[in-house]
């Protein structure tokens, strides 16, 4: 393709209404985020149907909003993006639902994207000349992966959580020791003020060296366990502490795997992705340990590490450019493995 293809993306997998125009996969025109953090951080959570509704209110204000600051018209448009899944199955579906009516309206092509995909291909908008092969470790609320792309669109998952998410944990974690939601940043704040080696949190052992799978309910557990057991012996806690062990537990556990990829693999960069991301223990370990052995560590900035569009945008491209369009009967699907299609 030798025109600059103009992409308009829709991501509502979860609490952010985000729509923007992706120029070519890598340039952002436009990137709008309408946030509900603030609706659900009362409830201690998302909550699903609330989610839709606001997604229902906030869409096309959010889609005019993209276009209009990328100053063009839905004509100038040559293919429309969306997440289809994983996410909330009601929240996918405005988003999905909105986004075929734009193609039907404008007869251009749909774009059904996995949204962990789109998490991995926010690094080619935050790195232009970034191509694969490379390792990315996928970090979110909802997620944690390690995967090698092998290609554009073209996945093998290396490792992945057996239960929950690093993310998940960290919010978890942080109501625990009554810090709210949402917990990933709260928790991060607090460890800097707190000796993460105050407390040895476990970490799982599958007992399989070559393993690189995850697992954060038992060091979760072990958080729970210590508060209860610090209350019930009437002993101060330092929440500080408390974070901070935590934090290195998970932190270390995320690294070292990511490390581990690259070594199978025999690649030199690291690609992270997802919200937790945006953590500034785990950046900063990650960088320090692929230094020690010569493996370049990537992160987007903090607005491509959580929900947003323009992720959208840059993996709907690939696939277009691999001519993987979708009908106007694409549903929606909540559990979308990665590389499925």
């Amino acid at each position: 393709m030798e025109k600059d293809i103009k992409i308009l993306a829709i991501e509502s997998s979860c609490d952010e209404t985000a729509a923007a125009v992706v120029v070519n996969g890598r340039q952002v025109l436009s990137n709008i985020i309408a946030s509900q953090i603030d609706i659900h951080k009362k409830f201690g959570g998302v909550v699903p149907e609330v989610a839709s509704r606001k997604h229902i209110e906030a869409i096309s204000a959010v889609v005019q909003e993209a276009l209009d600051s990328a100053k063009l018209s839905l004509q100038d448009i040559d293919a429309v993006g969306v997440t289809y899944g994983p996410g909330l199955v009601g929240a996918l579906l405005v988003g999905l639902q909105y986004a075929k009516g734009l193609a039907y309206a404008i007869d251009k092509p749909l774009i059904g994207v996995n949204h962990i995909e789109g998490h991995i291909s926010a690094n080619f908008i935050q790195y232009k000349e970034l191509e694969p092969p490379f390792v990315c470790l996928v970090v979110s609320g909802g997620h944690t992966f390690i995967v090698y792309m092998k290609d554009y669109g073209d996945f093998e998952v290396m490792g992945e959580t057996r239960d929950d998410a690093a993310g998940e944990a960290y919010d978890k974690v942080a109501r625990a020791i009554g810090l709210g939601y949402p917990g990933g940043p709260k928790i991060d704040k607090l460890a800097k003020e707190g000796n993460d080696e105050a407390i040895k949190f476990p970490r799982a052992n599958f007992h399989d060296d070559s393993s690189l799978d995850f697992s954060f309910s038992g060091v979760k557990s072990a958080v729970l366990n210590y508060l209860n057991n610090m209350k019930m012996k009437d002993e101060k806690i330092n929440k500080a502490d408390v974070a901070a062990s935590f934090q290195k537990a998970v932190v270390d556990f995320l690294v070292d795997n990511a490390i581990k990829a690259c070594k199978i693999k025999r690649v030199d960069k690291i690609a992270v992705a997802g919200g937790v991301a945006s953590n500034s223990c785990l950046r900063n370990t990650l960088i320090k340990e692929g230094e020690k052995v010569g493996v370049k560590v990537l992160f987007p900035e903090p607005i491509l590490c959580t929900d947003n569009a323009a992720m959208i945008g840059s993996a709907a491209y690939f696939e277009l450019l691999k001519g993987r369009t979708a009908s106007l009967d694409l549903n929606a699907i909540p559990n979308l493995k990665l590389g499925e299609r």
